[in-house]
This record gives structure tokens, sequence and C-alpha cells, in this order.
């Protein structure tokens, strides 16, 4: 059992890493929590990949310093297509 926490820790870094992904991202794409994956790339994978994890971190710790304007654009885009609605 432990061997398949340890692979899903690996592919959830792997995932994060090369798609810029946010934890949340990993999370629906695997179907899994976003405590599961935050749990995964930050404890567990330190312990099995040092190397991938610190650029994981890195990824995660870019996401976060951008989030704020994530959720300013996902907001104006929520208000163009309420616009839109009440106007078609």
């Amino acid at each position: 059992m432990k061997s398949q926490t340890n692979d899903r820790a690996i592919i959830l870094g792997e995932f994060i890493l090369e798609n810029k992904s946010t934890v949340r991202a990993a999370a629906r794409r695997f179907g899994i929590s976003k405590s599961t994956v935050h749990k995964d790339v930050s404890e567990r994978l330190p312990k099995i990949s040092p190397q991938l994890s610190i650029l994981v971190k890195e990824v995660l710790e870019q996401n976060k310093q951008e989030r704020h304007i994530r959720g300013g654009l996902a907001t104006k885009e929520k208000y163009r297509q309420l616009a839109e609605t009440k106007m078609g």
C-alpha cells in the first residue's frame, strides 16, 4: 500500500511540474482531494525524491504568488458572461 502512495506522490509531482499546475487542477485531474495532493507533494515527495520536490515547490510558490491575479481574471470573466447573458 505504501508503494502506491509513493508512486502517486511522484506522479503528482511530475504532473504539477510539467503542466505548471495548481494543487486544485492536479486534484481535479486525478480525482482526489486537494488535501491529498498537498500532503503527497509537501510531505511524502521530499522523502522519496528531494530533487523533484524542490522543483514542485517552486511551481507551487509561483502559483501562490499569482493567485490574486487568477482570482481577478475569474471575476472579470464571470461578470463578462453575466453581461452577455443579459444582452443576449
